[in-house]
């Protein structure tokens, strides 16, 4: 999700007026690059040290890199991503003394599903710290957003909602996308498209496909993704191996779209989940738990179903979408119109490039070389 936004914002913001540079760290071995695997050609600055996991050599590694990097270059604005990147970039951007305003975006929050007790007591105090270092926190949604002040991170005037911006590359024929992917032309399609990983419940995902088997043999689903979990889901699902795919990371995400009939998600969390905007720009409904702002994209009822958090119930909603195709082509054809005019990337651009016209001028007391 975030190198998506980041690669279409950074391929184009006006160049005429923003000078910028993309500073990203390091994916583990087990997930996939987004700027390797879509071939972009938006200029990367590597910071070694910066992973998703937390390691304090690595990490201090990083922050003076960072420094470092923030003073060579003496930026106005410094925009930052993701947990880890965002606290290091932020306390950089304090630590090099150049006066940058200082924007963290949300792409979620991890208040629910990923820490309990002591641990998200920690997240939550380090967050609140981090958000007094920041000018504006920007989220994709304003369940995020309501989300973050009800813990007490930030103040209601430094948020912005910023929706996401997506483009999905053209897709190839139907037939031909299950033919590459080893499918029967005519069996009903469940997609998967994210990470396997905790707090998206792939194990929920396979109880969800479990039960939907029992109704629906002929049912195949697609995984489209991969993680710590992995070979978690592949012990899972081994007694309905036939009826499933393991496809791992993909460049082509867009067949997988392509060979679908709906869109799963199965999530305990989720901030403004892109597979779903894209599943719609894909002329599919969607199925998922009502979570996050999932609601703020899936029009429940119109561009697809919003579930509970139990796997029964989000099989009775594939099941309905799968046995009545005209209410899901209906479904879908909403969530094309719906998502190609709110999820544009061009209005994503639009709105980032209005943030950053409303901090011009700004600047924190510091010393600039420019």
């Amino acid at each position: 999700g975030p190198a998506t936004q980041v690669t279409g914002l950074c391929e184009r913001l006006n160049a005429e007026e923003f000078e910028h540079r993309l500073y990203t760290g390091y994916v583990h071995g087990g997930e996939g690059d987004h700027l390797q695997l879509r071939d972009t050609r938006v200029p990367v600055y590597r910071v070694p040290g910066l992973r998703r996991s937390v390691k304090p050599l690595d990490d201090y590694r990083a922050l003076l890199r960072l420094i470092g990097a923030m003073r060579e270059f003496s930026p106005h604005i410094v925009h930052t991503r993701t947990t880890k990147a965002g606290a290091l970039g932020r306390v950089a951007a304090r630590m090099s003394g150049v006066g940058a305003a200082r924007v963290h975006v949300f792409h979620g929050h991890l208040l629910e599903g990923h820490f309990r007790g002591f641990k998200r007591s920690i997240y939550t105090r380090s967050e609140r710290f981090l958000a007094s270092l920041s000018d504006r926190l920007v989220t994709g949604g304003a369940k995020v957003r309501d989300d973050l002040l009800a813990a007490g991170i930030g103040h209601p005037e430094q948020y912005v909602v910023i929706p996401p911006g997506v483009r999905l590359h053209p897709l190839p024929a139907r037939d031909e996308a299950r033919a590459s992917l080893g499918l029967p032309a005519d069996a009903p399609v469940v997609a998967y498209v994210g990470r396997l990983t905790k707090v998206k419940r792939p194990d929920r995902l396979v109880e969800t496909a479990a039960a939907v088997l029992e109704r629906i043999p002929s049912c195949r689903f697609l995984i489209c993704g991969s993680g710590e979990l992995k070979e978690d889901v592949e012990r899972r699902v081994h007694p309905m191996w036939d009826s499933f795919r393991l496809l791992g990371w993909r460049r082509d995400v867009e067949t997988v779209y392509a060979a679908a009939d709906v869109v799963v998600l199965t999530s305990d969390n989720e901030g403004t989940p892109l597979a779903l905007i894209e599943a719609g720009m894909a002329g599919l409904p969607v199925v998922s738990t009502r979570v996050g702002s999932v609601p703020e994209i899936v029009r429940d009822g119109i561009t697809g179903l919003l579930s509970g958090l139990d796997a029964d119930e989000l099989a009775d909603h594939v099941v309905r979408l799968l046995s009545d195709p005209l209410t899901a082509h209906t479904m879908g054809e909403v969530a094309r119109e719906w998502t190609n005019r709110a999820f544009a990337v061009e209005r994503l651009v639009a709105d980032t490039e209005a943030l950053y016209r409303s901090l011009r001028g700004f600047a924190r007391p510091g010393v600039r070389s420019r």
